[in-house]
């Protein structure tokens, strides 16, 4: 059963940048919401560790500062996939997760489960 209170959707073409408070990693974004995010191919000299994230989602021209916090990690070769948790997102950031929603009815072909 999935406990989610927000749906996560795909978002294509969606780029991250995250402090760790010691460095600054690149990585893509698989899957958002309204309060969290699905890092991918982030460096494993990341420190998921932290409990306070900055980090900038960039994607169509647009960039959303935010405060968050790592929820799980899943380790790979030389990369790490982390789940995301928003503390602090400016309103711009909840409209453009509202607007990549699908209508109320409408098939759920773009959301995802993790």
């Amino acid at each position: 059963m999935d406990k989610r209170r927000y749906r996560r959707m795909e978002i294509p073409d969606v780029r991250v940048d995250v402090s760790d408070g010691v460095g600054f990693f690149s990585g893509t974004v698989t899957d958002i919401s309204r309060v969290g995010l699905l890092l991918d191919d982030i460096s494993r000299r990341f420190n998921d560790q932290v409990n306070n994230l900055s980090i900038v989602v960039s994607t169509k021209g647009r960039n959303f500062k935010m405060l968050a916090t790592s929820k799980w990690v899943d380790e790979e070769n030389y990369t790490k996939r982390v789940g995301i948790k928003i503390l602090n997102a400016p309103w711009d950031w909840t409209e453009f997760v509202m607007e990549c929603e699908p209508p109320e009815g409408e098939a759920f072909s773009r959301i995802t489960r993790h």
